[in-house]
């Protein structure tokens, strides 16, 4: 005999709300807990373990639990994916992963990579950008390990006015299109993969191996022959650009 899905012992749960069948659901919601953290860039922070992070999830699910209503049309999976991302997000923010000097740097960095974009036509090397900041290489390389931290978490704040939607939401799959029928989303999204196709190549196939394949860092670096951490740099700092750029396109 199968073992009911997630959705049917939610259901369940929902038309009867007692502590055996609120369990199985919260029990058959862990596989999608695990799935969301392992997308998130956890800080070295003794507060931010898998155990930590973990507890924070199963509280996105369960508050999606008690809040859920099958007759609104929507998958839990779907309504939960938000609640359990959020409720990690907001821990995570909660531990303060950058100081305020650090931010300001980031925010420089950001800026006058743009400016060096609209100046060479192209997307400026790490070099150019660290020199224009008058730090050397080795400072900037860790000021972005830092920031990727921050900005993975930036990728669940709201992107322009589109009522809510945030550029994790943006960040083209394969199946990007199925789900958007609002037109402003629709152009946001081809914005995004505009930015996304000026990119350089090997960056465009990071991003495309971590949102759509689901690779974890370690096994992007596995393929490039680069570590963890440089992965996890070079995406942050896509994702800055990509922020930086739509930022300045909606101003």
């Amino acid at each position: 005999m199968a073992r009911p899905d997630l959705q049917n012992l939610v259901e369940r749960y929902v038309a009867d709300p007692t502590p055996l069948n609120r369990e199985a659901a919260v029990l058959a919601g862990v596989p999608l807990v695990r799935s969301i953290l392992g997308k998130v860039t956890a800080p070295d922070h003794p507060l931010a373990s898998s155990e930590d992070l973990e507890g924070a999830g199963l509280i996105g699910l369960v508050e999606a639990l008690d809040a859920y209503d099958p007759d609104n049309g929507a998958a839990f999976m779907t309504y939960a994916y938000l609640r359990v991302r959020g409720s990690v997000i907001d821990y995570l923010r909660s531990l303060d992963v950058l100081s305020l000097d650090k931010r300001r740097r980031v925010a420089e960095s950001g800026r006058i990579t743009e400016t060096l974009r609209q100046e060479l036509g192209a997307e400026p090397a790490d070099r150019d950008v660290a020199d224009r900041m008058g730090i050397d290489l080795d400072a900037y390389d860790r000021l972005m390990a830092e920031a990727q931290m921050r900005f993975s978490l930036s990728l669940d704040a709201p992107v322009g006015d589109m009522d809510g939607s945030v550029l994790h939401d943006l960040v083209p799959d394969a199946n990007a299109g199925s789900g958007f029928s609002d037109a402003d989303r629709d152009h946001t999204v081809g914005r995004v993969r505009t930015v996304i196709e000026g990119l350089p190549q090997r960056t465009r196939a990071m991003i495309g191996m971590y949102y759509d394949d689901g690779l974890t860092l370690r096994q992007i670096g596995s393929v490039f022959e680069v570590s963890e951490a440089r992965v996890s740099q070079i995406l942050g700092k896509a994702m800055l650009s990509i922020r930086t750029q739509l930022e300045t396109v909606a101003a």
